[in-house]
Order: C-alpha cells, then structure tokens, then sequence
C-alpha cells in the first residue's frame, strides 16, 4: 500500500501525469490499480507503472522521474537505467551530482566520449552545470591542466559601455554563473587558488584570439550569441588533450538583426564529422522545477506554432 501511495503522489499528482502521458483511465480498486484504454497504450502504463512501483521506495516519484521511465521505455532500453542515473562527481560539500534525464545522460556520456561536444537546449536542462561538473571531475583526476570557460559579452537590451568600471568589471555579470557552478564544485577558498594559480580561467570569448589551448578542459557557455566568425575562432583554438563543450539555447539569441547565430550556423555544418557529437536537450530534460519545464514547453509549443503559420502564410 506505501508503494501505491508513493505511486500515486500528493492529491494523485503522479498518476494524473501518467495517465496523459499514456493516455489511459487509471484507478485504485480494491486496492489494485485498474488500467484501462488501448491496448498498446495500456501495455506501456502497465510497464511504466510497474517499474515504478519497484522504484518507489528507493527514489522520488515525480514528473521528471517519471518521464524519464517513459522515455527509457519508448527505447525499450529500462536496461540503461543505472547508465542513465550515474554519478557525475560530487560538489564541495559532498552533494552528489548525477544525471536525472535520459537527454542529460546522453549529453554526459558524449562529452566523456567525444573531444567536442555541443550541448542545444532550454535553460534548466543541467547543459553548462553538468558541463562545469565534469570539466572539475577530469582537473581533479589530473586528466587536465586547467579549466577555461568563457561567454560572448552580448547583452539583451543594454549595452557594456553604460556599465561601471574597466573592461574585467563590465564582463563580470555575464561570467558570474560561470564563478558560481565553479565555487560550487572546489569551494570559494580552492577556487580563487586555482585562479591565481591560473588552472581556471573565467574570460570572455574575445580573450580567446590567438591562442591555442592545450591540456584543456574548454566551456563556451551563451554560444548562441556567438556569431559565426567568433565561433570558428573558439572551435580553431583547441590544442592536445583538449576538450570543449559548447553550450546554448537557439531559441535565445541577443545578436543583432542581421546577424547569424554562430551555434546555429555550426551545428549545420559540423553534423556528421566523427568527433563531434550533438547533442539536443528539450523541455523533458528541463531539472530546475516542474514550473520551469513547463514554460519551457509552452514556450516551444508556440513558437512551434508560429512557424508553422509563418510558413501556412507564405504557400
């Protein structure tokens, strides 16, 4: 009965999530649940309910859980689970860090496996955090040197010379996420260390010409408001050893009009080359709340839409 309980969830939350996703009438009858619809919709209720009544008293049933049964499901591939949930590393406190999505999952494993790596996706799907996570992992493991990350200084609305202070002060409200996850993976007192030691350097993009970065563990976080040139320097920089990830959100883009996303335009041309992985997160993959992924759909649903009739009105 616990177990149906934690099934069900607060005011049956999670099986009213169940029962949209699959489409299906769900019920407690004589404490059994009743399943009933179509027959291939009721088969993957059945399996979906089932392993998460096994589930119940080891891990926290909710939207997210949920989804991502559904989508291991979908690829008949329950059998990944525990490749899915792995451990990333752990925070400076001790907090543990792992994926929640099979789309974040997919996204760790390429960039343990690939030496350049693009993260695609919605604010809240872990892309920079998860990134930061590993890049701290491999400097801790000695697999590298130092740690670079980076953004293009692009603003929404405002431009950098109405800011206060030099140059270093102007950029440091576009890296300051960038500080955060980092003093989150070594501590404050580790991290200005290894600042002053330069085995992590935070700088914006412009910073970056010229030079070859070699036994590296490289993030260009904001990649969306790259332009194209910005982009082909950054991807050229690399040197031995190296890694990059590259992360955005395409459906963010602060660039003035006229100008092409560099993200965009290098996900066109870099599909299909061997050690280059790519890699699209969505709603789905969106930890940061349930609120948050549900903007985050209904936001994607829209302008879905609005395609869509742009591209109704020009037949």
């Amino acid at each position: 009965m616990q177990d149906q309980i934690a099934l069900f969830g607060n005011r049956d939350s999670n099986i009213k999530y169940i029962r949209k996703i699959c489409d299906v009438a769900i019920y407690l009858r004589d404490q059994k649940i009743i399943i009933e619809g179509e027959e291939d919709k009721v088969n993957k209720a059945v399996n979906l309910c089932t392993f998460l009544l096994q589930k119940s008293r080891t891990n926290t049933i909710n939207k997210v859980y949920i989804d991502l049964i559904s989508d291991l499901i979908d690829e008949d591939n329950l059998d990944a689970l525990d490749d899915v949930t792995q451990l990333v590393g752990f925070t400076y406190k001790g907090k543990k860090i792992s994926c929640k999505t099979y789309g974040q999952a997919r996204y760790v494993n390429a960039i343990k496996n690939k030496p350049i790596v693009f993260g695609v996706g919605p604010a809240g799907t872990g892309k920079t955090y998860l990134a930061v996570a590993l890049a701290a992992l491999a400097f801790k493991n000695k697999q590298i040197d130092k740690i670079i990350l980076t953004r293009p200084a692009i603003e929404a609305g405002e431009k950098l010379g109405f800011l206060p202070g030099d140059l270093t002060a102007k950029v440091d409200p576009y890296l300051r996420p960038l500080y955060d996850a980092l003093q989150e993976m070594f501590g404050m007192e580790t991290f200005n260390k290894l600042i002053e030691k330069g085995n992590i350097e935070v700088a914006p993009l412009a910073y970056m010409r010229g030079r070859t970065l070699s036994n590296a563990f490289i993030i260009l976080d904001e990649a969306q408001n790259t332009t194209q040139e910005q982009m082909k320097m950054f991807l050229t920089r690399m040197g031995e050893e190296s890694k990059i990830v590259v992360t955005g959100d395409i459906t963010q883009i602060d660039l003035p009009i006229g100008k092409q996303s560099g993200l965009s335009h290098a996900i066109k041309i870099l599909q299909g080359i061997n050690d280059i992985a790519i890699i699209n997160l969505t709603a789905k993959d969106v930890v940061r709340s349930e609120l948050v992924q549900s903007i985050v759909k209904a936001y994607s649903e829209y302008e879905t839409k609005e395609k869509k009739g742009e591209s109704d009105d020009r037949k």
